[in-house]
C-alpha cells in the first residue's frame, strides 16, 4: 500500500519504496511533474490508500490520474509476490467540468465509460519486484545491462497493457505499476507425495488488441490479432521448467465484419502486400522464439478453406527451413464425439516437440535445456480448439520436467494422477474461459473437453448458449468494446479543443425505421391470428400479408446486416478493413 495526497493544485504521489523520501508530485493545472521530499507535502493535504498507479490519460475534460485502489495476492512466483488489480479509481485533474458543453460533458462521460469498460476486464495482473512479461528462458538469457534497468524500462512491451498511460512516468518508473492483460493460474501440487508448484501464465499482447470480428489477420508492423503466449512454469526443490506456446490470429489480411449472419464469411484482402506483413510476422517469432511449428485447425472445406489454402501457400512461398505446416481439421477429425482422435495431431508433433524440448534450470541455477522452438496454434478466433490442443501438447511437456525432476517414477503417467489431473484440466479450462471473454466475450466453447477428457451433452448445451451470446455480443456490444481498448490504448487520442469528437455518428434512416416496420408487421401477423376474421381466407390474407412483411424487412434488415451492428465509431477505417 502507498498513499495519493491530493490538494486543489495537485497531487503527491508516494513511491513503491517504503524507505523513499522523495515524492512524485504532479500540478493539476500544468500537469508538470517534480519530485519534492516527504516533509513537503502540505498537512491540509487529503490522504487515501492506493495500491498502485495505471497512469494517465487525457479525456475531453482534460487530464485523469488512473489509480490502483484494490489488489489481491494470486500467489508467488519464484519467490516473488504477484498481485491482482481488482478495483481502480479514475481521477480528474479539472476540479469542475462546467467549463465543458452538454454535448462535451456526454463525450467526455462516454469516454469515462469506455475506460471503466477496459479496467473492469477480469485480468490485470503485476509484480513490484519480477518482471512478469518475459519466459523463464527470456530471462535467464539477459546480459547485465538489462538486470540493472528498472521493470518499466525492460518489460516486454507487447504484454504492458498500460504502456500509453506510463507514457509520462518513464522518468519516475518507480511509482508506477506495469499491468498486464494476462492469466495466472498458481497452484501447489502433489504426486507420490512430493510438493511442487506449478504455475500457467498467458500473456495477451496489446498490439493488434481487439475483439472478435473486428481484429482480425495481422497489421503492416506484422502484429497477429489476439495474439497470446502461454508459458507452463514448473518449481521443484529449487530446479525451474518451462515450456511455452503461442497462439494468433491467421497472420495475413483478412477481416471477417459482423453483419447480422451468425457466421460472417471471412474475406481475404485484395490489397496490401500479403507475404510482406506474413514475413515481418515469422522473422520477429524466430528471434523470439526460435523454430517455429504452425498448427492450423481451421476447417478445411466450407468458408474457412480459402484461409487454409492461403496459409499454406504462402509459407510455401515464404520458404523458410525454421518454418514448419502442419494442417489439422479438426471439426472434421473430432466430429460426432471421436475426441480420442486429437492424439493423432499429438503423435504427429511429437518428434518435433522432442526436439524443441523445454527450458530447464537446476537447482543450483545452471541451465540445463534450452526451448528452441514453439508451437504457434491457430483456428479461427484461436480460442477454443486452439486451448484443447494447447492443454494436449502442455500435459506431454509436464511428463517429461516431472519425471527429469524426480517427481513422477519412469512408468508413471500424469494421466493416471487422479488429484493433479483434475486441477490441470480445470486450469486449463479457466485459461480458455479468460482468453475468450477477453476477445469473443464470453467463456470458451469445448471446455467441458478440457475439464474431464470427453464431450459431454451439458457441454454441448453451454455450447449453444455461449454461441448465441456471443451472437448478440458480437453484433450489438463489441463496436463498444472496441473503442474501449483503442482508447486505453491510445490508437485513438482525444482532443480537448476538438468540440465534435468521433462519438458524433447520426445512424441511417434504416437504423430505426426498418426494424420498428418489422416489429409491427410481426405484432400483427399475431394478432391476426389470435383475433380471427369473419372467414377463414379473411384471416388468411391478413396473416399472408402481414406475414410478408415482416419477412421481407427481415430480409432487407439482413441483406444491409453492417448497417444495423454496432460498429466502433474510433478507430481508424484501415484497421477495420
Amino acid at each position: 500500500m502507498k498513499n495519493v495526497h491530493t490538494t486543489p493544485e495537485k497531487f503527491y504521489i508516494e513511491a513503491c519504496d517504503d524507505g523513499a523520501n522523495e515524492v512524485l508530485t504532479i500540478d493539476r493545472v500544468s500537469t508538470e511533474m517534480t519530485l519534492i521530499g516527504r516533509k513537503d507535502i502540505p498537512p491540509s493535504a487529503v490522504t487515501r490508500p492506493i495500491c498502485g498507479i495505471m497512469g494517465t490519460l487525457r479525456l475531453v475534460a482534460g487530464m485523469y490520474l488512473v489509480v490502483i485502489t484494490k489488489k489481491k495476492k494470486v500467489g508467488d512466483l519464484l519467490g516473488h509476490a504477484v498481485w491482482k488489480a481488482v478495483e481502480f479509481d479514475v481521477i480528474s485533474y479539472k476540479k469542475t467540468v462546467l467549463h465543458l458543453t452538454d454535448n462535451q460533458m456526454q463525450d467526455n462521460k462516454a469516454f469515462l465509460a469506455m475506460i471503466n469498460n477496459v479496467l473492469n476486464t477480469d485480468g490485470f495482473y503485476f509484480a513490484t519486484d519480477y518482471d512478469l512479461t518475459h519466459t523463464l528462458q527470456r530471462l535467464a538469457n539477459t546480459s547485465p545491462e538489462f538486470q540493472e534497468m528498472s521493470l518499466l524500462e525492460r518489460a516486454d512491451q507487447r504484454f504492458v497493457w498500460n504502456g500509453h498511460l506510463l507514457r509520462e512516468f518513464i522518468a519516475q518508473p518507480e511509482v508506477s505499476e506495469k499491468v498486464f492483460v494476462v492469466i495466472i493460474a498458481m497452484r501447489t501440487c502433489c504426486i507420490n507425495g512430493k510438493y511442487f508448484d506449478w504455475n500457467l501464465i498467458s500473456r495477451r499482447s496489446c498490439f493488434r488488441a481487439g475483439v472478435r470480428y473486428y481484429v482480425r489477420g495481422i497489421d503492416s508492423e506484422g502484429h497477429a490479432a489476439n495474439f497470446v503466449e502461454t508459458e507452463q512454469i514448473v518449481q521443484y526443490n529449487g530446479a525451474k521448467a518451462s515450456f511455452v506456446q503461442t497462439r494468433g490470429s491467421i497472420p495475413f489480411f483478412w477481416s471477417q465484419r459482423p453483419n447480422l449472419r451468425y457466421k460472417p464469411k471471412p474475406q481475404i484482402s485484395k490489397s496490401g502486400n500479403h507475404l510482406d506483413g506474413f514475413q515481418r510476422h515469422f522473422d520477429s517469432q524466430i528471434i523470439t522464439y526460435g523454430r517455429q511449428v504452425i498448427l492450423n485447425l481451421v476447417n478445411q472445406k466450407g468458408s474457412e478453406k480459402p484461409l487454409e489454402l492461403a496459409f499454406a501457400k504462402m509459407v510455401e512461398s515464404l520458404g523458410n527451413g525454421m518454418i514448419k505446416y502442419v494442417a489439422f481439421d479438426f471439426h472434421k477429425e473430432c466430429s460426432r464425439m471421436r475426441w480420442h482422435r486429437l492424439q493423432i495431431l499429438v503423435e504427429m508433433v511429437a518428434d518435433l516437440q522432442n526436439e524443441f524440448g523445454y527450458f530447464l534450470v537446476d537447482a543450483d541455477g545452471a541451465v540445463q535445456v534450452q526451448q528452441e522452438g514453439t508451437f504457434r496454434s491457430n483456428c479461427m478466433d484461436c480460442l477454443d480448439r486452439t486451448n484443447v490442443i494447447q492443454s494436449l501438447l502442455a500435459r506431454r511437456s509436464l511428463q517429461s520436467q516431472l519425471g527429469k525432476m524426480g517427481v513422477l517414477h519412469v512408468v508413471q503417467r500424469i494421466e493416471d494422477q487422479a488429484d493433479f489431473e483434475k486441477i490441470y484440466k480445470n486450469t486449463w479450462a479457466d485459461n480458455a474461459n479468460a482468453c475468450a471473454k477477453q476477445y469473443a466475450g464470453t467463456g470458451a466453447l469445448k471446455t467441458d473437453f478440457t475439464r474431464t477428457g470427453k464431450r459431454t451433452r451439458w457441454g454441448l448445451l453451454m455450447d449453444g448458449w455461449n454461441s448465441m451470446i456471443r451472437y448478440y455480443k458480437n453484433n450489438f456490444s463489441d463496436g463498444f468494446r472496441q473503442d474501449s481498448i483503442d482508447l486505453f490504448l491510445g490508437n485513438y487520442a482525444v482532443d480537448e479543443l476538438d468540440i465534435s469528437t468521433a462519438l458524433h455518428d447520426p445512424k441511417d434512416w434504416k437504423f430505426l425505421t426498418l426494424p420498428i416496420i418489422m416489429v409491427v408487421a410481426f405484432s400483427m401477423c399475431i394478432i391476426c391470428l389470435l383475433m380471427a376474421g369473419d372467414t377463414w381466407t379473411e384471416t388468411l390474407a391478413y396473416v399472408l400479408f402481414w406475414g410478408m412483411a415482416s419477412v421481407v424487412t427481415a430480409g432487407v434488415i439482413l441483406f444491409n446486416g453492417r448497417d444495423f451492428v454496432d460498429a466502433p465509431k474510433l478507430v481508424q477505417k484501415e484497421k477495420m478493413d
